[in-house]
């Protein structure tokens, strides 16, 4: 799914961890094959393969996510979209000065986006009904991945431990010796230095900044994240931190406030139970939601 997975668990001894591992890799290998869009067989890439054409059937599994997602579509007012990869395509994202697209170019590809325009039918058939329209489960794959790997670690006894998604954590119990574990939020202008720390339990947090991809414009730094109702790259945020009882709610509300902007997105978060924030702005100036610890670095 173009992401990195670390997986820690405390253990006994060698041998249970190893238990433990084996379970958590087997799980992320199904999910890769049934979720990710570079693998040509999966039921996300053959829904991409026919769109304007035909539905596709998929599994349960895979019909029940596409139907969260276009439920978090219309709570976030659109905010989260996944079908924002064809306005990706328009960008260079590579920490440079870059020009815009035109307008009608980005107009055009407008036509190509939008989570609603998904179609869910009976017996499981999904169907895009726009030739060249393309979903993508980057913005909330890999939560639903740490999701299901825990699930099943809890199932299996696992007393304690993490599911690292590309910085994304989702986590069971505390570390060894009653201590919670420590969420470390990077410096947006230095990833190599630490911004703050959130300590966590039995909880999930997922992180959407502009650390690794954005590019500049008349001095502005513009995020790789899209307004998907516009088609134009975010500023004004560098980074959000979403933390929630879900990997797959993290992963996916970390996109949606930081494309709703500062004050919408802390008002939205602050309407979502055991759901809570950390915007750091451009003035790399710290905001949280009500209810959120953190500790600065």
């Amino acid at each position: 799914m173009g992401s990195i997975f670390e997986l820690i668990v405390v253990a006994e001894n060698e041998r249970q961890a190893d238990y433990f591992f084996k379970a958590g890799v087997d799980e992320i290998k199904r999910l890769e094959a049934l979720l990710s869009e570079f693998q040509d067989t999966s039921e996300i890439s053959l829904i991409n393969q026919n769109a304007g054409i035909r539905p596709v059937k998929v599994s349960d599994e895979v019909y029940n996510l596409l139907a969260r997602c276009k439920q978090l579509s219309r709570v976030t007012q659109y905010a989260f979209d996944i079908s924002i990869g064809p306005l990706k395509k328009l960008y260079n994202f590579k920490n440079q000065e870059f020009d815009f697209p035109s307008r009608d170019r980005i107009r055009r590809t407008l036509k190509l986006v939008g989570t609603e325009k998904m179609e869910l039918h009976e017996s499981n058939h999904v169907f895009i009904p726009v030739h060249g329209m393309k979903i993508s489960l980057a913005a909330i794959g890999k939560g639903y991945a740490a999701d299901c790997v825990r699930k099943i670690w809890l199932e299996m006894d696992l007393k304690a431990g993490v599911i690292n998604a590309s910085g994304d954590l989702t986590i069971i119990g505390e570390k060894a010796l009653n201590k919670p574990w420590v969420a470390a939020i990077p410096d947006p202008d230095n990833k190599e230095k630490m911004f703050c720390y959130i300590p966590l339990k039995n909880k999930a947090i997922a992180t959407s900044g502009d650390y690794e991809q954005f590019f500049l414009k008349d001095g502005i730094r513009y995020s790789h994240t899209i307004d998907p109702k516009n088609g134009l790259p975010l500023k004004g945020i560098k980074s959000v931190s979403v933390v929630s009882n879900s990997g797959e709610l993290s992963d996916a509300l970390a996109t949606a406030v930081y494309v709703m902007g500062k004050k919408v997105g802390l008002h939205f978060i602050n309407q979502v139970p055991h759901a809570y924030c950390l915007i750091i702005d451009e003035n790399n100036e710290a905001v949280a939601s009500r209810k959120l610890e953190f500790i600065r670095a």
